[in-house]
């Protein structure tokens, strides 16, 4: 069924805004050929026709700016999608936590937030935007490089370090049809199945459901779940697809 909502943002807006996931997704290199398939697809029919992936270069934080516009709802709205690219496989790297804060400042958004990610970084107590008290299980974390898996703070500690981004992130508004089928095709309908990785018959690596190993999860499901409400009730579509 046809979309009854005209799209709030600008072909040049939605451009912008992609090119920035893409430059976040892309920032610790770790982007795989299954996503880069979706994004290409995702891309080709429905947010921004006009963009070529495989000639794709990173977007700057004043090109940005520039493509977005100067509404603060908008421009923090894209943040807190491009925070979600950066979480969704429950790694948050330097190179994803860099870019972020570049395109916060030019974009003369409040950078607070990021600081609780920033504690979840190897060898980080807070970060430079406010001091924050790091899970005290931070140097048991896997890193491979300038990456660390989001932790959970420790329960006895009293202390979420991770309850600003929570809170920021739940604020997103689903206003925008393409957005809203962007973010139901990228985040998983339902938490990805642990499973064994075996090489000759042997088990190397054990990986946990997703929904274990990412506290910001809940963030992630609430907003495809908007996503889809806003497609279905505000939209007028057929989300069948979707689940």
């Amino acid at each position: 069924m046809a979309t009854a909502v005209t799209s709030t943002y600008s072909s040049a807006q939605m451009t912008a805004w992609l090119r920035g996931l893409l430059s976040v997704a892309w920032a610790d290199g770790n982007f795989d050929e299954i996503e880069r398939e979706l994004i290409s697809e995702l891309t080709r029919d429905e947010l921004a026709p006009g963009l070529n992936v495989e000639q794709f270069e990173p977007i700057s934080a004043e090109e940005l700016a520039e493509g977005l516009g100067d509404r603060p709802s908008l421009r923090e709205n894209f943040l807190r999608t491009a925070v979600m690219v950066a979480v969704a496989d429950g790694i948050y790297s330097t190179p994803e936590d860099e870019m972020l804060q570049s395109f916060c400042h030019v974009l003369e958004l409040d950078c607070s937030v990021l600081a609780s990610l920033r504690a979840t970084l190897p060898g980080q107590a807070g970060g430079a935007d406010e001091p924050l008290t790091a899970p005290s299980t931070a140097s048991t974390l896997p890193a491979v490089g300038p990456a660390s898996g989001l932790k959970p703070p420790a329960q006895s500690s009293g202390i979420d370090v991770l309850k600003p981004a929570r809170t920021w992130l739940d604020g997103l508004d689903v206003d925008d049809p393409r957005v809203a089928r962007f973010l139901c095709k990228m985040i998983p309908a339902q938490c990805p199945f642990e499973r064994d990785v075996k090489l000759f018959g042997k088990k190397i690596v054990h990986i946990p459901p997703m929904c274990k190993i990412n506290p910001l999860y809940e963030q992630l499901v609430g907003l495809r779940f908007r996503s889809l409400c806003y497609l279905a009730d505000d939209c007028g579509e057929d989300v069948s697809q979707f689940c």
